[in-house]
């Protein structure tokens, strides 16, 4: 069971600063579906950097840069030109797609290599506890931020004046800009710093989980943390709760697959995907999403 757990966290880990992101996001009124594309982004950033320097801490900077950038471009069309927040993400998820599968095969044309990655740390005391230890305190960096993100994100939205503001663009977008906020500058940051999230989520798949770069290999997680946000009630707490569900039906399924049961290998594989479908046609009857989610905003001449 503690094997279990454990994990669940580290593979709820990636899930979680996704949705994070995004939670930052759409509280400020947009819907980024191309957290996906940024996530691949990151996770090729992070090893293409890794590789190079033989550090993957370097990779997780160009990881965070690289998100960052791919969500300022996303910034630039959906809130600088007031383009359909969807097709702009499906553009973004496609541009990825295509870039990092072309740098990678221009990059290493004969075989991938392996990177560097960050492994498991374990911090000194807490480690020693029974049960608890080996589950919470024995766990890659990206478990510790991702669960330190969450606080913090909860904190920002509830007691910062800078959070308010943000809430208050992605509630009531024209009131806010009578009050003297910038939609636009907020919208822009929110996107800056969720596509930032993306790409250290994207950097946990190939700095930390696996070692290496494949093409797609976010395999829709980008989307799953979506289903978080909502399933999360739009809050850190509950985007936190639902990424270690979603982390552990992941980690359910290897476990399955290791027993060897006389089931097709695909079965099992789908198995976290029919739990975001079953989960969102559960969610949608609760929580509220804030009221201009998704809706483009264009201040009137005064």
């Amino acid at each position: 069971m503690e094997e279990l757990l454990a994990a669940s966290l580290r593979l709820g880990a990636p899930l979680l600063l996704a949705a994070l992101g995004e939670l930052i996001v759409e509280r400020a009124g947009v819907v980024n579906i191309g957290i996906e594309g940024m996530m691949l982004v990151g996770a090729f950033a992070a090893f293409a950097a890794a590789v190079a320097t033989g550090s993957p801490g370097i990779g997780v900077g160009a990881a965070l840069a690289a998100g960052a950038a791919v969500g300022l471009l996303f910034a630039a069309f959906a809130v600088g030109r007031r383009a359909d927040q969807i097709v702009v993400g499906m553009a973004v998820n496609l541009l990825a797609l295509g870039a990092t599968g072309l740098a990678a095969r221009a990059l290493y044309a004969g075989s991938i290599p392996e990177a560097p990655r960050w492994g498991e740390l374990a911090i000194p005391g807490l480690a020693e506890l029974p049960w608890l230890g080996p589950v919470l305190f024995v766990q890659t960096p990206f478990v510790y931020v991702g669960l330190v993100g969450a606080a913090g994100v909860g904190w920002f939205l509830t007691r910062t004046r800078p959070g308010l503001r943000l809430r208050a663009v992605g509630e009531a977008a024209r009131a806010a800009d009578a009050e003297g906020v910038s939609v636009a500058r907020v919208r822009v940051a929110a996107l800056a710093f969720g596509g930032a999230l993306a790409g250290l989520a994207g950097a946990s798949l190939s700095v930390s989980q696996t070692g290496t770069f494949t093409e797609g290999m976010t395999a829709g997680r980008g989307f799953i943390a979506l289903a978080i946000v909502i399933f999360g009630r739009w809050r850190p707490v509950g985007a936190a709760a639902a990424a270690l569900f979603f982390g552990a039906t992941t980690a359910l399924q290897f476990r399955l697959q290791a027993r060897g049961y006389a089931v097709p290998y695909p079965v099992f594989l789908m198995l976290p995907y029919v739990v975001t479908l079953a989960v969102l046609a559960l969610a949608t009857g609760g929580g509220r999403a804030p009221a201009d989610l998704g809706r483009p905003y264009a201040r009137e001449e005064r």
